[in-house]
């Protein structure tokens, strides 16, 4: 047996290997195509982007045609006429060595762009004498086409692939486009399509004779699908007009399906001038701004301590708790004292049971509210802990997993902070009190406030806030409609969204009242520290408000968060009111209120921190600021490219990544 076995084995192995040795050489030519790689050259045919519609099928981000001059270096002939060739494409000589050598470095032998996003008139003129310069040639691209000037941080951008994306991930080339930010980041797969490809036969003399195979492996591009955003363009556009010369970040929610209302961000920019050949030149001009911070989305990115509107959480887990119920009631003497001396100010005085509490914003109430939380226990760790995870079912202190590559987490703090601060131990409810009312180590970012309201208003319930409404021939993602419930019972909700309404109607919110809208709202003021030269500067207060409406069968959850905007009800609680009767009505009533928000300017205020550099000044839509001098925006309106049929059918030999 043992005689036979090897001899067996030998066998076995040979037939196999002159099996596939007959598979690769005489069916699967695939490899054929590799090893003739120097006689065959590759052509790329670029897909028309997916369209970008809003809630409502209004068309936001489309198309338009432009393209890129290739280069294949080891192809250019050294008798290049460089003067007549640098003056056709108005180049400087200099400019064209640095760009051959560049694409040197990425091959000699391949192709890449020499340069990039020509328009129709300049590509015209190099149309007509191509055939001259041996070794460029020209692809044709689709550029973004921007059908409103707002929303830019929604949207984000389309530029060039670095080499680490190409090493990543091998479906892109040296010179093809990327989505950057925004949802052309999120759903830079759904929105791009699928490239085609052709194979060029060369001759021995680098001559083009014709498809490879009788075009046997050519792909047929596929195209970009479109997407619905959940955004409502009117509003968006009406908010980032309200933001103008302030900064901040306006975020509204639809409560029942977590869908993104709105996501105002300030100073903002028009997306078209990141389009075109003078994107990289303007981009620096943003990037440079470390200031005002136009690329920064206040709306997720800026972490601020949350300040009154966060005493809606203190109430509700004081109640689940069970320290307190709807007639407890607090002394307050325009604040009150704990910890061996120290106050806590308050501008309510007499009486506070939760109602009036809420409507008053009495800091007495939620300071001794939330110290009995965190005495019912007996270690102070463990209460942290039981506080903390009631606040975190709010989706607080966490990604919120919403579909927007930019976020922070905020932060809650637990026992792990505190024994941090505090490594010998000595702290107590007193100490950390700060955290009734939104201040101490509690930071929110204002989708964070937004998705709270929201969850306030389902009375116990969210969906993670998402961006994306309806991708053509696919399905959203399941966990945009899976509910989260908080740990708060729901009997105890009507009694907070009670004392809420009555902040429009007796208290804090009276002056902000729309006509025949009923909002519950909750202001707010947090304090505001910097450090300039060196020290630590207190200045003027963030405004900050958190509402819905309407009070029953609510529509729309907003926060608006205002850096230096003194009291909540200054600026940020008209801004909301504003934008509710927009949603709500598609117009506005309250006039007196919109002129104040429109003429207010904290400029000055945001000149104390050092002044605006030139890109700062770039505000909001529209644009006002002398930097628009700079700032160079696209020639006349292209038309946009409409899009063709394309059979989604067609061979597919590239994997989507």
């Amino acid at each position: 047996m043992r005689k036979v076995l090897l001899p067996t084995i030998i066998i076995i192995a040979a037939s196999l290997l002159v099996i596939r040795i007959f598979y690769l050489q005489i069916i699967d030519d695939s490899f054929k195509l590799k090893s003739e790689s120097n006689a065959i050259k590759k052509v790329y045919d670029y897909p028309e982007r997916g369209y970008i519609y809003d809630r409502h099928g209004k068309l936001l981000v489309a198309n338009q045609a432009s393209y890129d001059i290739m280069v294949i270096p080891r192809e250019v002939k050294k008798d290049l006429n460089i003067a007549e060739f640098c003056a056709l494409l108005n180049i400087t000589e200099e400019d064209y060595h640095k760009r051959i050598e560049k694409a040197k470095v990425y091959s000699p032998r391949l192709p890449s762009v020499f340069l990039s996003q020509l328009n129709k008139n300049e590509f015209a003129a190099f149309q007509e004498k191509i055939r001259k310069y041996d070794g460029f040639y020209f692809q044709k691209r689709s550029l973004r086409d921007y059908e409103v000037d707002y929303g830019a941080n929604i949207f984000g951008s389309i530029t060039q692939v670095n080499e680490n994306q190409i090493a990543k991930n091998p479906y892109y080339n040296s010179g093809d486009l990327i989505g950057r930010q925004g949802v052309e980041e999120s759903y830079e797969e759904i929105l791009r399509g699928i490239k085609g490809v052709k194979y060029i036969q060369k001759d021995k003399y680098n001559r083009e004779i014709g498809s490879y195979k009788e075009g046997r492996y050519d792909t047929i591009a596929v195209a970009g699908e479109d997407i619905n955003l959940t955004i409502d363009a009117e509003l968006q556009k009406y908010g980032e007009e309200l933001m103008i010369n302030k900064r901040g970040g306006i975020v509204a929610i639809e409560p029942k399906t977590g869908e993104i209302l709105a996501l105002v961000t300030a100073p903002s920019y028009d997306p078209g001038i990141l389009v075109g050949r003078q994107r990289s030149k303007n981009y620096t001009l943003l990037y440079n701004d470390s200031i005002a911070k136009p690329l920064y989305d206040r709306g997720l990115l800026a972490e601020y301590p949350p300040g009154s509107p966060f005493k809606i959480l203190t109430g509700l887990i004081a109640l689940q708790e069970g320290v307190v119920n709807e007639q407890t009631t607090f002394m307050c003497h325009h604040g009150f004292s704990y910890g061996g001396g120290r106050f806590m100010k308050c501008h309510g005085f007499g009486p506070h049971q939760l109602h009036n509490g809420i409507y008053n914003s009495c800091n007495t109430y939620f300071g001794q509210a939330y110290m009995l939380t965190i005495n019912k226990y007996k270690d102070p760790g463990q209460a942290v802990d039981v506080w903390s995870g009631h606040v975190k079912s709010f989706g607080l202190g966490q990604f919120m997993g919403y579909d927007l590559p930019t976020g922070k987490r905020g932060n809650i703090p637990t026992s792990k902070t505190y024994k941090r601060i505090y490594p010998n131990g000595g702290w107590r409810s007193s100490t950390i009190v700060s955290n009734a009312i939104g201040q101490g180590e509690v930071l929110m970012t204002p989708i964070q406030l937004a998705n709270m309201m929201a969850t306030v208003a389902n009375q116990g319930y969210y969906y993670t806030p998402h961006i994306i409404k309806k991708i053509e021939g696919e399905k959203i993602d399941e966990k945009f409609t899976t509910k989260h419930v908080t740990t708060i019972d729901q009997k105890y909700f009507p009694p907070v969204i009670s004392g809420l309404f009555d902040v429009y109607n007796k208290g804090t919110a009276y002056a902000l009242r729309v006509e025949g809208i009923d909002i519950c709202g909750k202001t707010g003021t947090a304090e505001n520290y910097a450090k300039i030269n060196g020290k630590r500067e207190k200045l003027k207060d963030h405004s900050i408000f958190v509402a819905f409406a309407p009070k029953d069968n609510p529509k729309i959850a907003i926060a608006v968060m205002i850096e230096n905007g003194g009291f909540g009800a200054t600026v940020a609680g008209p801004i909301a009111s504003l934008m509710i009767e927009k949603y709500l009505r598609n117009k506005i009533t309250r006039t007196d209120l919109e002129t104040r928000v429109l003429n207010k300017s904290l400029v000055a205020e945001y000149a104390k921190l050092g002044g605006m550099n030139e890109a700062s000044k770039i505000e909001s839509v529209p644009k006002d600021s002398v930097l628009q001098a700079k700032i160079i925006k696209p020639k006349a309106p292209v038309t946009v490219t409409p899009k063709t049929e394309i059979k989604k059918t067609a061979v597919d030999t590239t994997k989507k990544n």
